[in-house]
């Protein structure tokens, strides 16, 4: 419920309806049309339990606000009892994620060391667990739970952490402390999702393996028709290697804009282009159908 941008793309590679935004007043919101809850920039952990940590999110609409504003919806769409939205959300399928990158973004770029923010994982993987408890307990019966891209590998990070250690990057020129980091959090999300099966063995839950999707664009990046010379280069953006510059966004007059964004990976530094998550999406739809045991 982070990264409303992909939904979309999901949405559109799977074949179905673009999901409204919850807080949109002409949103379409009947049977057959998802809803969106996500909000951008929104973190797993509450803005005031990220505050006190001195980390400062530029939303208070974290995950917990996210549920909070589904279980609105649901009351407004289940009328009699609670058999009624089990009955009605039973054939649904939840997306809770991917989120979790903004919160440790945040930590980085408020000056946390990486011990620092790798004792957030537990916490931010424990904020994901308990929102899937949540959509379980509405009712929900197929549940798709994202994990972290390889961070390293964005420009926010190959901009914002650049060093002349060479030791430090990997063969796709990511930083690997970073995409480390990703793994340690994805490692502990697949070992909650397990626990979760566990304790739910009429739900079905997968793991959308955001990570070596995108691992699978840079391996592939030339093949897939992007320049393999700006494969970590934001398309929408200013300054230095990778066409990033915190004080100089994508959007801010002066920035200019690649002629080809379907030549690159990264839009502005942060997001994806649109064919880059087109493909994450279709990988991620290979990868997790025949887990989700969809009715014909």
């Amino acid at each position: 419920m982070e990264k409303s941008s992909r939904r979309f793309l999901f949405a559109s590679s799977a074949g179905v309806p673009f999901p409204d935004a919850y807080l949109n007043p002409n949103g379409t919101f009947t049977r057959g049309h998802g809803v969106n809850f996500a909000v951008a920039s929104s973190t797993a952990l509450p803005a005031d339990f990220l505050s006190k940590k001195r980390i400062f999110p530029p939303t208070y609409s974290s995950l917990s606000v996210q549920l909070d504003w589904m279980f609105s919806h649901f009351n407004s769409i289940c009328f009699s009892d609670e058999k009624d939205c089990v009955e009605k959300l039973k054939n649904s399928l939840f997306m809770v994620g991917e989120i979790g990158v903004n919160d440790y973004t945040y930590a980085f770029f408020n000056g946390k060391t990486m011990e620092e923010v790798k004792n957030m994982v537990p916490d931010v993987v424990q904020a994901i667990r308990d929102a899937v408890k949540r959509v379980i307990g509405y009712g929900a019966r197929r549940v798709v739970v994202p994990g972290n891209v390889p961070i390293g590998c964005f420009p926010i990070y190959l901009a914002g952490f650049q060093t002349n250690n060479t030791d430090a990057y990997d063969k796709f020129h990511c930083l690997k402390g970073f995409n480390n980091l990703s793994a340690y959090h994805n490692d502990h999300l697949k070992q909650a999702i397990e626990e979760l099966k566990r304790e739910n063995p009429n739900v079905v839950i997968a793991y959308a393996d955001y990570y070596n999707a995108f691992q699978w664009i840079l391996t592939n990046a030339r093949n897939l028709g992007f320049d393999a010379k700006s494969t970590q280069k934001a398309c929408c953006g200013a300054g230095g290697d990778y066409g990033y510059d915190a004080m100089k966004m994508c959007g801010t007059p002066g920035v200019p804009v690649c002629p080809k964004p379907d030549r690159y990976i990264s839009w502005d530094g942060v997001d994806l282009t649109q064919k880059a998550y087109q493909y994450v999406a279709l990988w991620i739809i290979d990868d997790i159908l025949p887990k989700l045991r969809c009715p014909a």
